[in-house]
């Protein structure tokens, strides 16, 4: 299946989306900041990046920037998945180029049908 990287400071969020993708036959590497996340990026090739928006170290809206400011980065689909559920933050990040948005707490069920939704597309 794809490679997908999760970049969250929760260790136990990053593990429940491990198993949730891994099961689904993903394989699934993961970061604990934005900066971390950044580096993983650029040394592997992820078919999709989940991403936390307020993590220490660098946040996921400036990761994401960083991110889509690199061309080996610009088509890569990243999902938002945060308690944020403000309109202004949804907007700002489809402005920083996220393809999607993920509130938690989550459904395992329903983050595998985004991500298959998101790789499909």
């Amino acid at each position: 299946m794809a490679a997908i990287l999760t970049v969250d400071d929760s260790a136990s969020i990053r593990q429940a989306i491990k198993i949730a993708l891994a099961g689904e036959g993903h394989d699934v590497a993961e970061a604990g900041n934005g900066a971390e996340g950044l580096t993983k990026a650029d040394t592997g090739d992820f078919a999709l990046i989940i991403t936390d928006l307020n993590m220490p170290v660098m946040d996921g809206l400036t990761m994401i920037r960083q991110l889509r400011a690199k061309a080996a980065h610009q088509g890569v689909p990243i999902l938002f998945l945060t308690t944020e559920s403000d309109a202004e933050i949804k907007a700002q990040a489809k402005a920083a180029g996220a393809t999607g948005w993920v509130t938690k707490p989550f459904d395992p069920e329903q983050l595998v049908r985004i991500v298959n939704k998101v790789l499909a597309s």
